[in-house]
């Protein structure tokens, strides 16, 4: 999210943007933190769980503000990302936390907050497209292209999931992993693409991409490695026989 201000502008709205600035950089350094812990500790454990909840709100607080904060800038990508990533948290944390076969007006108004996000990404993608060297806020088109679809991946997962009454066993496990790591992924990808935030990095990582970007492809990597695990059958121990 990209912060700028005239000079001359008044010192409440200077000293509000600092206030959405420090709520949002903070939420981010803790959401990854957090979120890197919960990815490497023991799933459904102590740790994990801890992990879990600080993540939740960390990322809360980091796209909340994005998502209302950016559009005033303007810097419409970042929120459209925002409010994406908010309903990802949202709809991942609840896959694991309601009974299992379980399915409500929340998950209704997730639904139509993801086609929202859908309509909002394609109608950003087409008026970056037309923009001069497709950039829309200084940020590329396409961005909103990708969110678009991948929000309508996720529309069509609530409407199966709604049309059901609800999931359970590993599919609700699926749910919960791909949707938090997307929003993880998510918050690594924009840290990394921040100047402020590359020119803290090493020589050898400024001026490498994939060293930049490592951090997010790696939670990419971790989140296809647990949703091939759940789909894999658990192989049973063997059982002695007692003569």
């Amino acid at each position: 999210m990209h912060l700028q201000l005239a000079a001359d502008a008044p010192v409440l709205l200077r000293a509000a943007a600092f206030g959405a600035l420090v709520l949002h950089v903070g939420g981010a350094s803790l959401a990854m933190a957090s979120g890197a812990v919960a990815l490497a500790a023991r799933k459904g454990g102590r740790l994990h769980r801890a992990a879990g909840q600080v993540f939740f709100g960390a990322m809360l607080t980091m796209s909340g503000v994005a998502a209302v904060v950016a559009p005033m800038f303007p810097d419409r990508i970042s929120a459209l990302m925002g409010a994406f990533t908010f309903y990802l948290t949202v709809t991942g944390w609840l896959a694991v936390r309601r009974p299992a076969d379980a399915a409500g007006r929340v998950d209704r108004v997730a639904g139509l907050g993801a086609l929202a996000i859908v309509a909002a990404g394609l109608w950003l993608g087409g008026l970056g497209a037309l923009a001069p060297k497709g950039l829309l806020d200084d940020l590329p088109f396409q961005i909103a292209i990708v969110v678009a679809v991948v929000a309508s991946l996720a529309a069509a997962s609530d409407l199966r999931l709604i049309r059901r009454g609800g999931i359970a066993g590993p599919a609700r496990i699926r749910r919960h992993v791909w949707r938090m790591c997307t929003a993880l992924f998510i918050a690594f990808g924009s840290a990394a693409g921040q100047i402020k935030v590359v020119e803290l990095m090493p020589a050898m990582v400024r001026h490498s991409a994939l060293l930049q970007f490592s951090p997010a492809l790696s939670v990419l990597a971790l989140m296809v490695f647990w949703l091939i695990r759940t789909r894999a059958p658990r192989r049973r121990r063997p059982t002695l026989a007692v003569a």
